[in-house]
């Protein structure tokens, strides 16, 4: 569950679990609706929230529990576009076999220095050593009818320069945002780009690397 009331309503179903406990810690001892469950302090949409881990038995009476507190659901739709709002990416998505972790910009969580070898390291140190091609880039993108679909392409002065991996609008942050794959030298924010929405020709701009919402995760951690 999440969103900015997501403590004060998750405090009056639960037992046993410290609701103030920081951002991406893990209570295990602790009950809600009564049922034993383990509360994870991450949220997928960006906002203030915990992930609710229980034996499926358990999960139709916390789900009622908490509909009854006030929980209202949401669909898929608006936590994709929530999640490329925070620059969170999906698996067959903006992360997939086409592209490496250095290209996706998980080169952060990878330490390519530590001794014990591992699948593809020596592939990634490779790529590392010759200068990675493409990386992942956020991009707003100007005067589409909708947002462009998976694998729309993205042209500079007409040459094909990338692909998008996702898009929606984005609410929050009232604009069209595209995640994508481009050539490695372009990926500079303010770079204006032409994305293939459906026929239509829309400009873009690639971002700063960060989240076009809540960049300090000031919610997310509240």
């Amino acid at each position: 569950m999440t969103g900015p009331k997501a403590r004060e309503i998750l405090g009056t179903v639960t037992e046993g679990h410290d609701l103030t406990a920081p951002w991406l810690s893990v209570s295990l001892d602790g009950t809600v609706a009564g049922k034993p469950c383990a509360l994870l302090r991450v949220s997928f949409a960006g906002e203030l929230g915990w992930e609710i881990h229980a034996a499926p038995d358990d999960m139709p009476a916390i789900w009622d529990a908490l509909a009854a507190a006030g929980v209202t659901p949401f669909g898929m739709y608006a936590l994709d576009a929530m999640r490329i709002e925070k620059g969170y990416r999906t698996w067959k998505g903006d992360l997939s076999t086409e592209y490496s972790l250095l290209e996706s910009g998980l080169d952060r969580f990878t330490r390519l220095d530590k001794p014990q070898d591992f699948p593809g390291k020596a592939a990634l140190q490779h790529q590392q050593q010759q200068g990675v091609e493409r990386l992942f880039a956020a991009l707003i993108v100007e005067g589409a009818a909708q947002e462009p679909r998976s694998m729309s392409t993205i042209r500079k002065d007409g040459e094909a320069v990338g692909e998008v991996t996702s898009a929606a609008w984005g609410y929050r942050v009232d604009a069209c945002i595209a995640h994508a794959v481009i050539r490695a030298d372009l990926a500079v924010p303010g770079t204006l780009l032409d994305v293939e929405v459906f026929g239509q020709t829309c400009r873009a701009t690639v971002q700063a690397p960060g989240p076009l919402w809540d960049p300090e995760n000031a919610r997310i951690r509240a």
